[in-house]
């Protein structure tokens, strides 16, 4: 569940993009994926998609389908086709989908670019988000994402902001908490990390204390990710001493966010669900 609220157009100029994607070949990436907010809003993303594309990368974006059907868009995942393309879908009409946006059209508009990638045969994943504003119509969302893909989630943990903020938990529909599998740890700032669009690598898109800038620093720079991540991954603050850590469902920065936003405990602890300690 995007987590983002209103935010400006900032971010690396242009050229800067390039030369950190460049950077990103240099020290090995094979697999990108392009995230938000919405990603094909940015004036530049058509460019370096574009560029990470014929520098070799497998790439996936992660959209709300508003601009699919664009025909600068469409035209150039038809021919620069995506390793992944997943569409978020917020509700099976327009009252429900448009309230959990706020944005008035939204719904029109992803009916309009699922229906326009369809039509040139890009194959896509459909990932269900369910809210408050939509647990309604799951099943009708279920069925309206069948008709565009076979490749269909659920997604019904919705957690707070990575800074601990609580908004985003208000849209949390309680009957559909998941997340039960036990954590069984994470390859987080050792095998992939996340890059923000002022280049500020991090071990992942929740843990982002003490931020790498690669812009400065260079590929060389991400060689103290592993050891950053480590020490995020520590069980601190409300977490120590815990005897139910072999159960826990969430990984430590995770968890420190939503007790930074005193999310109750049955979102993200087992202790919620009454296990005795």
């Amino acid at each position: 569940m995007c987590y983002l609220a209103l935010r400006k157009f900032e971010g690396l100029p242009r050229p800067e993009k390039k030369r950190l994607i460049d950077m990103l070949c240099e020290a090995g990436v094979l697999w990108l994926q392009f995230t938000g907010g919405e990603p094909t809003i940015d004036r530049d993303f058509l460019s370096a998609y574009t560029y990470a594309y014929e520098r070799g990368m497998l790439l996936e974006i992660l959209t709300n389908g508003s601009r699919l059907h664009r025909e600068d868009v469409l035209d150039t995942l038809t021919r620069l086709p995506p390793h992944k393309l997943t569409v978020s879908l917020y509700g099976a009409s327009e009252e429900a989908a448009d309230s959990l946006t706020r944005t008035r059209g939204s719904f029109r508009r992803v009916m309009k670019g699922l229906d326009a990638v369809r039509a040139v045969k890009i194959p896509i994943e459909v990932t269900i988000i369910i809210t408050t504003h939509n647990e309604h119509e799951v099943d009708a969302m279920r069925n309206l994402a069948h008709k565009y893909t076979d490749r269909v989630n659920e997604f019904g943990s919705i957690s707070p902001t990575y800074d601990g903020q609580p908004d985003p938990l208000a849209a949390q529909s309680t009957r559909f908490l998941g997340g039960d599998t036990v954590f069984q740890g994470c390859p987080a700032g050792h095998t992939f990390f996340h890059v923000d669009p002022f280049g500020l690598a991090t071990m992942c898109k929740v843990g982002r204390e003490n931020p790498v800038n690669l812009m400065e620093a260079g590929v060389a720079g991400l060689l103290g990710l592993p050891a950053i991540s480590d020490a995020q991954m520590l069980r601190t603050g409300g977490c120590s001493g815990c005897k139910l850590s072999g159960t826990c469902r969430v990984c430590r920065p995770l968890a420190k966010a939503y007790q930074t936003a005193k999310a109750p405990l049955e979102n993200y602890c087992q202790h919620g669900k009454g296990v005795p300690a």
